[in-house]
């Protein structure tokens, strides 16, 4: 049996209380017996939605041994509020409970830096892994089995049903909508994105005139009754009349008959793009992950890879897709597409020589020019966001998930968890607020006039007049709430852990299995120790008058089953990225650790 660290786990508080439960309230002694993984999400996190479909087979298989416990850490103010917690749970299928934890107290006692981390609790109570990232689920389910065993053996395992109590059913024609589309007749085609189809109401928003899907997550083409989605989102009209879907979970690209009522599948594999992947080929042969949007321009179809943090594009002519923007690091830097960095793009909208992308996760706007450059209008980084009018260089909105181009040639975005409508006009550089008191727009469309604004939690459409004058709010601004790292002057020594799970080792037949690339907001911050490299550990020099900062961390590593008799053992890509602030004090720290997979010893 492989020996394990024992580190006694901390009691699961949150001021939130439990969800999911019946309204029990648990403590990790009630759990005593059962193998716990907690998950640290936020549900404004791309990555985080990714690990809660990579632990879906695992909870499944193991519901008998195994409690999967969601602690839910806000990033952003509207996550704190717990009304949005109860949404973010059914919106996304969480079928296991959830500590909703708004002050981030949990996070704090188990030294969590990053989403998605997954922390592994033996029956005896005693922590024996953590992961953040990406690409863990297998070495997870090899650590249960694991468990089971030397459990079962020691008699300390308790088989039985968990505590995930399902809440009751809700009744609605659509249930946490995500984009719409006007259709030439005055209809809507909107993305049922929970119910996993599509809807088409009236002109009226409301009557709804039938459905394409069947209702349940999967992947498959066909009619109406079997097409299958798995949380659709984006839509778009291409030039040969059929509508593009973004197929989120499914990292798909699909195309919707209208006439016929046939859904087929235009780009991805069902597979989710990893580093390494290809970034370029025939559309049905390249991975995606969780394209969000999409928006013809430029005789191509912009998606907006929220999953990776870049721009695509699909050409149907040829038949093919490619990375068109973004480095898959996560930020906001303008520049040539190849060299601009995004945060979850999640909305599009075409307008002449501009495509405006929502780029969620920095809270900003932004736009691409007719020669693929990446400019920002409105927006600062990944920390800052809040309800702000004036000048678009002070304006602040919170977590956008969709823009619109209006007649004027200004844009109005959704901005989401500010719970309002926005407008940027590009001649004055002025940001205003066209209407608060909705919940969660994710999408409007411009009908007659008016817009057309999705209210996602409140499972409808609802029409709004453009007012003449924009509504005034009283100003907010906020920051990410998160603690910063007080580390001292001088040299950080910079530690990702990375033990690679029981049974496998690094994969070193081609060269290098790990990634190490280091950056710092802003640039100055660092004075040596930027940039790209092999080791997971390296000498941060921090300069001389900058006191504080944001790091930027990537990591990835690939591990392979170690088996000399397989010629071609199965190999996993594991990975994160972590936006770590920083604080230079005189009783600061000189050794960071992340930890990719595994304990940090030295901690």
């Amino acid at each position: 049996m492989t020996a394990r660290a024992r580190v006694r786990a901390p009691e699961l508080i949150g001021k939130g209380g439990w969800l999911n439960t019946g309204d029990r309230q648990y403590t990790l002694a009630d759990l005593r017996g059962r193998i716990v993984i907690l998950d640290f999400w936020t549900f404004c996190c791309v990555n985080c939605l990714h690990v809660l479909d990579e632990l879906r087979e695992l909870e499944e298989k193991h519901r008998d041994t195994v409690v999967i416990i969601g602690v839910h850490s806000p990033k952003f103010v509207h996550e704190a509020e717990h009304q949005a917690v109860v949404d973010a749970v059914e919106r996304y299928e969480v079928h296991h409970p959830v500590l909703d934890d708004p002050e981030l107290a949990t996070w704090k006692q188990y030294a969590v830096r990053a989403w998605p981390t997954l922390v592994v609790v033996d029956p005896e109570g005693y922590v024996v892994a953590q992961h953040a990232g990406e690409g863990h689920a297998h070495a997870i389910e090899k650590l249960v089995e694991e468990l089971e065993s030397e459990h079962a053996a020691k008699g300390t395992l308790r088989r039985g049903d968990g505590p995930y109590v399902a809440p009751e059913p809700v009744a609605t024609h659509l249930r946490f909508p995500g984009k719409a589309l006007a259709l030439p007749d005055g209809g809507f085609l909107v993305s049922d994105t929970t119910r996993h189809r599509l809807v088409e109401l009236d002109a009226d928003g409301e009557t709804v005139r039938g459905h394409f899907g069947a209702g349940e997550r999967g992947f498959a083409d066909g009619g109406r009754e079997e097409a299958r989605f798995s949380e659709p989102q984006g839509l778009a009209v291409l030039p040969d009349g059929r509508i593009a879907v973004a197929d989120t979970v499914n990292h798909a690209i699909r195309a919707l008959d209208l006439a016929t009522g046939v859904t087929t599948t235009l780009a991805g594999t069902g597979r989710q793009w990893w580093q390494g992947s290809a970034t370029s080929g025939p559309a049905e042969e390249v991975d995606l992950s969780s394209p969000w949007d999409i928006a013809w321009f430029g005789d191509r179809l912009w998606i907006a890879m929220a999953g990776v943090h870049q721009l695509w594009t699909y050409d149907p002519g040829q038949g093919t897709v490619r990375v068109a923007a973004g480095t898959t690091n996560e930020g906001l830097v303008d520049g040539p597409g190849d060299q601009a960095w995004f945060a979850q793009p999640s909305g599009l909208a075409a307008a002449g020589d501009r495509l405006w992308v929502a780029d969620s996760e920095t809270s900003s706007l932004r736009w691409v020019d007719l020669e693929g450059a990446v400019h920002t209008a409105v927006g600062t980084g990944l920390f800052d966001f809040g309800h702000r009018d004036g000048p678009a260089e002070q304006a602040l909105l919170q977590h956008p998930l969709g823009v619109t181009a209006l007649p004027d040639g200004s844009v109005a975005v959704s901005d989401t968890y500010n719970h309002a409508l926005r407008r940027y006009d590009p001649e004055s550089g002025e940001v205003t607020t066209l209407a608060t008191d909705l919940r969660e727009p994710s999408d409007a469309v411009l009908v007659d006039g008016d817009l057309v604004v999705v209210e996602s939690a409140r499972h409808r459409l609802t029409r709004l007049r453009l007012p003449e004058e924009a509504v005034r709010v009283a100003d907010q601004a906020h920051r990410t709430q998160r603690a910063a790292t007080e580390v001292a002057a001088g040299t950080l020594r910079l530690d990702v852990v990375f033990q690679a799970p029981a049974g496998q080792k690094l994969d070193t037949r081609y060269g290098p299995s790990t990634r190490l690339l280091v950056s710092s907001t802003p640039p100055e911050l660092l004075a040596e120790g930027s940039g790209p490299g092999t080791d997971l550990s390296r000498d941060l020099v921090l300069a001389e008058g900058v006191t504080e900062g944001v790091l930027h961390v990537s990591a990835m590593a690939a591990s392979c089953d170690d088996d000399p008799a397989n010629e071609y053992p199965a190999c996993h890509v594991h990975q994160q990225d972590w936006g770590v602030p920083v604080s230079v004090t005189a009783g600061g720290v000189s050794r960071l650790p992340l930890v990719l997979a595994g304990m940090d010893e030295q901690g």
